[in-house]
């Protein structure tokens, strides 16, 4: 497991297209969350990074984050436990390893 909890170009690189395991690839798209640095980046890695919410993959970011528009995007803790981009969501969605490993980052 990668412990380099910040975004870099390997990372984006991997979201982009270049990721050969799963983990690897949610790895990156959670540090592109956390950094907030994503939303600001061209809309497919909005769709992208809200795909993995949705599907329980990844988590919102530790902080709030706003996208290229000015849009605010939640945190973690702005959600209700249980809902999209939650820990719990992540853990009903992926298990609690999973939910552990994408909160760890």
């Amino acid at each position: 497991m990668n412990k380099n909890t910040q975004l870099n170009l390997d990372d984006i690189e991997l979201i982009e297209g270049g990721a050969e395991d799963e983990q690897e690839y949610y790895e990156a798209i959670q540090k592109a969350i956390n950094s907030g640095i994503g939303w600001k980046m061209q809309g497919s890695y909005g769709r992208t990074m809200m795909d993995a919410i949705k599907g329980g993959y990844c988590l919102l970011g530790h902080n709030r984050s706003s996208d290229y528009y000015g849009n605010i995007i939640p945190s973690r803790d702005d959600v209700e436990e249980g809902t999209k981009g939650s820990y719990e969501y992540v853990i009903e969605m992926q298990g609690q390893e999973w939910a552990d490993l994408m909160g760890s980052l």
